[in-house]
């Protein structure tokens, strides 16, 4: 029995402007980063045995972890379509809507749809090939979706769409 796995399958490509320029900006800093890096792994490995010597495996870890990320970024920036303006239909919801729900029991939330590279639950922003975020697309005001979660299905009612922060 082997330990295959099936590769995941492939985000949507779609990001925010300010989402592009900080995976931009992100990678700019990694380069940076790597640098400083790099001149202290010189100077660990300058200081003779390298198989006891944990400043030099520490920063051989962080090389690696600072280079597979770049590689990540290197290769998923060109792929990535930046949406910039909102759609022609703003009472439906798309891609960078904030969308007002509210539960069976009246309690309300807001979340704004985003791209894969720049979903944040702290915020709300949920990424659009979330099973929320695919409920609630094309969905109007006043439509009620079904979310399936792992706990049950839950259903909301879309109180707001709009395109610019509330």
């Amino acid at each position: 029995m082997g330990r295959y796995r099936a590769p995941a399958p492939k985000s949507s490509p779609y990001i925010t402007r300010p989402g592009y320029e900080a995976l931009q900006a992100e990678l700019k800093d990694l380069w940076k980063r790597r640098t400083g890096v790099t001149r202290a792994l010189a100077a660990a490995a300058a200081e003779g045995d390298r198989s006891e010597n944990a400043e030099y495996i520490y920063r051989k870890k962080e090389l690696r972890e600072i280079d597979r990320r770049v590689r990540y970024l290197q290769t998923r920036l060109p792929e990535l379509k930046v949406v910039s303006e909102p759609p022609t239909d703003r009472e439906r919801v798309f891609f960078g809507a904030w969308v007002t729900l509210e539960d069976e029991a009246g309690q309300e939330c807001v979340y704004r749809i985003v791209g894969a590279d720049e979903f944040d639950p702290a915020k709300g922003w949920i990424s659009m090939d979330s099973p929320m975020a695919k409920a609630m697309m094309q969905k109007a005001l006043d439509d009620e979706i079904t979310v399936e979660s792992p706990e049950g299905k839950f259903d909301y009612l879309i109180t707001d769409v709009r395109y610019s922060k509330p």
